[in-house]
């Protein structure tokens, strides 16, 4: 079972990435990590400020043998998002449904969710925008990173291995893999 990795340098969105691979290739599964982002979205259009050093993931894989709701994936996938945060905060990580999680009453990550469809088999994006060391100033949203947090530096690459981890584990569960 591979969640295959696709590592860049700079790209608009990480989402509209496994979008492409997606349509174009054969992959079910996969991360897509860019160290940089141009065009970050969240929610209704919203922009994703991207500072370098954090993590820009998105993860995708095939719906096709899960059988759960979005609402319930929803949920699902912001408290694999706090299970991963959770190995390096062991303090309350609090989810503001549907896509914000927070420490402290400040935003930490944010998660953006889609679904596109190919040969009648729909696949879901999970777009992760987590501040590893650096946090955007955004008027009236208070912004932590992890760095502030644990006084330890964490690299977009081992973060990015816990969360292939996590997802493995979770797909696993859902008997997702062939």
């Amino acid at each position: 079972m591979i969640i295959k990795k696709f590592k860049y340098k700079l790209v608009n969105s990480t989402n509209d990435i496994a979008i492409n691979l997606i349509k174009k290739k054969n992959i079910k599964f996969g991360l897509v990590i860019a160290e940089n982002q141009k065009k970050g979205r969240g929610q209704r259009g919203k922009k994703w400020i991207s500072y370098k050093g954090n993590l820009f993931a998105s993860i995708f894989f095939s719906l096709e043998k899960i059988n759960l709701t979005l609402r319930q994936l929803t949920f699902i996938n912001a408290n694999l998002i706090i299970k991963l945060i959770s190995i390096y905060f062991k303090k309350k990580i609090k989810l503001k449904m549907p896509n914000d999680v927070l420490i402290n009453k400040k935003k930490i990550c944010g998660i953006l969710q889609e679904i596109i469809q190919k040969n009648g088999i729909k696949y879901l994006i999970v777009g992760i925008g987590l501040n590893l060391v650096r946090s955007p100033n955004i008027r009236k949203y208070p912004t932590v990173n992890l760095y502030e947090l644990t006084k330890t530096k964490i690299s977009v690459n081992s973060i990015s291995k816990k969360l292939i981890l996590i997802y493995k584990d979770f797909l696993k569960s859902q008997k997702a893999f062939k």
